[in-house]
């Protein structure tokens, strides 16, 4: 965990990284930033690789079974051929020639995209195997500390976090407009890079049966700003009352921007959508999967909180998969809705029809 978390900071800084899959060593790099190709190529002393995700290669067209593929890079490539490799919607730019010898990835490259994934950025890496020339100057780097050796497979599972050993910090009494009686629980991923919220209304002990729940992932433009592109800010301020008016309950404020992609990637998406696309097609444009959440913390939070039994208030049929499948009993699942306008029509449209949420009801109900 310790090695997993400074290779995401390093990674961040724009620094490369080793992985190590027991066989060879890939030096790996964010494609986000600035890179340099032939650098990448001189310090391992082989030529680079391009590893793109099979939801990004899907967008160009191409189908692919395996997670992530590995694109040779031919010595003449741009920096703007990579940019249209990695994040480009329109296909045409991108000429035949560059996506020859495309291969599945293996697990130092797989390793390599959920290092990206986890560290917020374009799931997109430059991947260079060592060579045996290179293989003393790197050796000599690692020793000093000059570059950061992970293992493949830690890397690889990066993404599923640490389940069962999320940490609760501090909590304080938080009165709200709408649940005075309610106070805040932070809890900490234990790689330090994510902190959530629960935040209890009212008295548990004093609920009988099922406790009402919300799981609501984070979104500062909707929640702050009340940006009306998404009913995120109505659909918090909607549970906090409409648990309080069921006698309390909680609701789990998980640090998961833009479906799990983070805010970065959102305002790119955000920017694909005004060209046309809509929010799934726009996250696959970016070489994201329709919903990169995670929900194992949650899980881990109401264990925490001693909830195993909820009334669950939701849209979204994964969080209640999510939920049973992490052992919490759901009797009960109550809609929740925000308000249909002309700014948010489209998203929720999709979320409906591309990701199966349950919002034919108000969808209808603007129609009518």
């Amino acid at each position: 965990m310790y090695h997993i978390e400074r290779a995401i900071f390093d990674i961040r800084r724009g620094l490369p990284v080793v992985i190590n899959t027991g066989e060879r060593r890939l030096l790996v790099q964010a494609l986000e930033g600035s890179v340099s190709v032939d650098s990448l190529a001189t310090l391992s002393g082989s030529r680079p690789a391009l590893v793109l995700t099979r939801h990004r290669l899907e967008a160009l067209g191409m189908s692919l079974k395996a997670d992530a593929a590995c694109l040779p890079l031919t010595e003449q490539i741009s920096e703007r051929d990579l940019h249209y490799l990695a994040v480009s919607h329109d296909a045409s730019k991108i000429s035949h020639s560059l996506l020859s010898g495309l291969k599945p990835a293996g697990v130092g490259e797989r390793g390599a995209v959920a290092l990206m994934r986890r560290a917020l950025l374009i799931p997109a890496a430059l991947c260079a195997e060592v060579s045996e020339a290179s293989a003393d100057h790197i050796a000599q780097q690692l020793s000093k500390g000059e570059l950061l050796e992970v293992n493949a497979r830690d890397a690889e599972k990066c993404l599923a976090g640490a389940p069962g050993m999320l940490k609760r910090v501090s909590e304080a009494r938080i009165p709200l407009e709408d649940a005075p009686e309610s106070r805040f629980v932070l809890f900490r991923e234990p790689d330090g890079l994510r902190e959530h919220v629960a935040v209890v209304i009212g008295d548990l002990d004093a609920i009988p049966e099922a406790v009402p729940l919300r799981m609501h992932s984070a979104c500062l433009t909707g929640d702050l700003f009340g940006s009306l592109r998404c009913d995120c800010g109505e659909q918090l301020r909607n549970a906090v009352a409409d648990i309080q008016a069921m006698g309390g309950g909680v609701l789990l404020y998980l640090a998961q921007e833009g479906r799990g992609i983070g805010l970065a990637n959102k305002l790119r998406a955000y920017t694909l959508q005004d060209g046309g696309l809509d929010t799934v097609d726009a996250d696959q444009v970016l070489g994201f999967g329709e919903d990169e959440r995670q929900y194992a913390v949650a899980v881990d939070m109401l264990n925490a909180l001693g909830v195993n039994k909820v009334q669950l208030l939701t849209n979204n049929p994964l969080k209640m998969a999510a939920l049973r499948e992490g052992g919490i009993e759901i009797v009960s699942r109550q809609a929740l809705y925000g308000s249909v306008t002309d700014h948010n029509h489209r998203y929720l449209s999709a979320k409906a029809n591309r990701a199966g949420h349950f919002l034919d009801e108000v969808l209808e109900g603007r129609g009518r």
